[in-house]
């Protein structure tokens, strides 16, 4: 009886286990499977906001986060070993502290988002798209792609989903940085780094300058170098991009032998002037800006450049000087194509020598002989053949190394055999006082002390010469500029250094922005006005000439025109085709700051054909032929991808991230 009263007991304690057993949650375990019931996961735990503890996001607004985050890393370890974090914590010096701490707070905001309340608030995509239009320069300078975890539209939100600014609290710590800064007595100033700078970013520069003085400045490309580098122009006008009635234009050209630096780093920091000082109030500056529009090529030939900074870079011995100079003056004076720039372009002053006994005789617009074609032309040497005929360029400088003097037109000999003879062209007077222009304001170049380098003889002691009295060659850029278009341009040799060394910079600046300033001013010399027909329109390619001076200009789109002219009496006289001509006689005063306007009003009349003849050479063709048998498309162009496919190397930054991860960040690379 005891014995069945006890098994009843162990029966029911037996059930009563099971009961419990069976009620609980099943495990799932691999495997195994309850007979009747299927097991359950255990639900996850809600996520919940958690410290921020990332080092290089550790000065957000805020101080919790969530994970996931929005860009799927589960938990914190994920994220900080992601290429995305990893960028963040380099982009500083990668970007050499430009647009640092905004992108890497604004990539912290994708990375540890903020949490309230249990929930995850995005960021707002005005604040991305603000930091992106600023920044995105910054990037291309590196040849980096926009990150993509800073895609706008599609990790941001607008201010109705309800977001936040990520840079809130940057802004209060600029606000009063601003405050401390203002209640100081300093008077703000232009700050300019004097160093050198790769030609990404020079490039970096030129377009971070554009989008600090987006009112007056913007940039632009005239064509790519063998190598594919951008030719990039910053222009300078009070509305850029439009040529603008009666506004005259000039440029600067620098590099165009790629050893020869200095002219470069001139213009890199002119550019930086010319923006600050127009937003400080400088009313020179502001007069310049307003009244003229400026174009600036800082590099002619980024290739020559690169070979010659790195040479220079590999032959820093200061035990080996010789070495040195011998690099400056040699490696990387052509281009990529060993082709010197300075001797590339058509050869037009030979075919002015030609035309001189011709009765009606003009050294202006002479059209590209067909055969120039069929020789290498440089792609540099093509882009700014095509930039100075699309546009009125009235000034130019271009900046050499290796001497101190201003040269003028002609550079080539009016005699075959003699190399050092003075060879004039019609416009010698206007040369001359331009090319004093530059020597005389500079600091040093037009003294009886200045120290001259002698390496192309004597050159005298007034800072200008004539380039064919120097010494004499054919394809120069200046008398190109001269003999094809309505542009005056001088070369401007800025020293005996051609590379000189970094800490000589400043000094070069200092010597030679009073020049580059007065230079510019000048293009308002001599006379300005526009050429309309009976009605008020404007006649494009109306001729301007002036008595004595065999040397014509031409009118632009809109009819106008600018006619650089030494002080005195003049005789103009202005003619078109079908049009009766108007004469004028005018007088330049001496101290003259402006140009003399001076309208023509053309009738309509028969075209008198012989006078037509007289300015043209049938075998030369016409001013509009330019490459008529696409001779530079055919090898330029497929010379240039081919180079462009040969490279194919990545960026210098490339293996630090590509050496960092199992998957190379391949969106990192831009794609052109």
């Amino acid at each position: 009886m005891e014995f069945m009263r006890r098994k009843i007991k162990t029966i029911v304690f037996l059930n009563a286990l099971v009961t419990v057993i069976w009620c609980a949650s099943p495990r799932c375990d691999p495997g195994y499977e309850f007979i009747g019931r299927f097991c359950k996961e255990p639900e996850p735990e809600k996520p919940k906001c958690v410290d921020i503890m990332m080092n290089y996001c550790d000065d957000m607004s805020y101080t919790h986060t969530m994970f996931p985050n929005i860009l799927g890393h589960r938990i914190r370890e994920e994220a900080e070993l992601g290429p995305e974090y990893l960028l963040l914590s380099v982009v500083h010096n990668l970007l050499n502290g430009e647009c640092t701490p905004d992108i890497r707070m604004l990539g912290c905001s994708v990375l540890v988002p903020r949490c309230e309340k249990e929930k995850v608030l995005k960021p707002c995509r005005s604040t991305c798209e603000a930091v992106r239009k600023n920044c995105r320069h910054a990037f291309e300078g590196i040849e980096m792609a926009w990150p993509y975890f800073l895609d706008c539209d599609r990790f941001f939100v607008s201010d109705q989903e309800g977001c936040y600014d990520p840079l809130e609290g940057l802004r209060v710590t600029q606000e009063e940085d601003q405050a401390s800064i203002d209640n100081t007595s300093e008077e703000p100033h232009t700050v300019i780094q004097f160093s050198y700078q790769s030609n990404a970013q020079m490039n970096s520069i030129l377009k971070k300058t554009a989008a600090r003085c987006p009112e007056i400045a913007t940039t632009y490309s005239i064509g790519r170098s063998v190598e594919g580098k951008d030719l990039l122009v910053i222009e300078f006008s009070n509305n850029p991009g439009v040529h603008e009635l009666l506004e005259p234009e000039m440029k600067y050209i620098g590099n165009m032998h790629g050893n020869e630096v200095l002219g470069r780093q001139l213009l890199i920091y002119l550019t930086q002037y010319l923006c600050s000082e127009y937003l400080l109030g400088n009313h020179r500056i502001q007069s310049l800006i307003n009244t003229t529009r400026i174009h600036i090529l800082p590099s002619m030939n980024p290739d020559g450049y690169e070979l010659a900074a790195a040479e220079v870079q590999g032959t820093n011995d200061p035990e080996n000087e010789e070495a040195q100079n011998y690099y400056s003056w040699t490696l990387g004076r052509g281009n990529a194509q060993n082709i010197d720039l300075n001797r590339n372009f058509p050869d037009l002053t030979a075919v002015a020598y030609g035309r001189r006994r011709h009765r009606h005789f003009r050294s202006d617009h002479i059209p590209i002989p067909d055969a120039y074609w069929f020789d290498k032309v440089a792609p540099e040497t093509y882009a700014v053949m095509k930039w100075i005929r699309s546009i009125p360029f009235v000034l130019s400088a271009n900046f050499h190394g290796g001497e101190l003097v201003v040269s003028y037109p002609y550079d080539l000999s009016k005699h075959p055999l003699e190399e050092k003879m003075f060879s004039p062209t019609p416009d010698e007077q206007i040369f001359k006082q331009i090319a004093r222009t530059y020597a005389d304001a500079h600091a040093t170049m037009s003294g009886n002390n200045s120290e001259r380098c002698g390496n192309f003889g004597s050159i005298g002691q007034d800072g200008i010469i004539n380039g064919a009295k120097w010494y004499s060659f054919a394809g120069g850029m200046q008398d190109f500029n001269y003999l094809h278009t309505n542009c005056l341009e001088v070369t401007v040799e800025l020293g005996c250094d051609k590379f000189p060394a970094e800490e000589e910079l400043y000094r070069g600046w200092q010597d030679n922005k009073e020049a580059l300033l007065t230079f510019m001013e000048s293009v308002h010399r001599g006379i300005k006005g526009i050429v309309k027909d009976a009605d008020g329109n404007g006649i494009k390619g109306a001729r301007i000439s002036v008595r004595g001076i065999r040397h014509d200009i031409t009118t632009a789109e809109n009819g106008d025109y600018w006619r650089m002219l030494t002080a005195g009496i003049h005789i103009l006289t202005a003619s078109a085709p079908g049009y009766t001509r108007a004469m004028k006689k005018i007088h330049l005063p001496a101290r003259m700051q402006k140009a003399g306007r001076v309208d023509f009003v053309l009738q309509k009349a028969v075209v008198e054909p012989d006078i037509e003849e007289d300015y043209n050479i049938p075998s030369m063709g016409t001013y509009e032929r330019f490459d008529p048998y696409n001779q530079f498309e055919r090898y330029a162009i497929r010379e240039q991808n081919q180079n462009r496919e040969e490279r194919q190397e990545k960026p210098w930054w490339w293996s630090y991230f590509s050496r960092a991860h199992g998957s190379a960040p391949t969106w990192l690379l831009r794609i052109d």
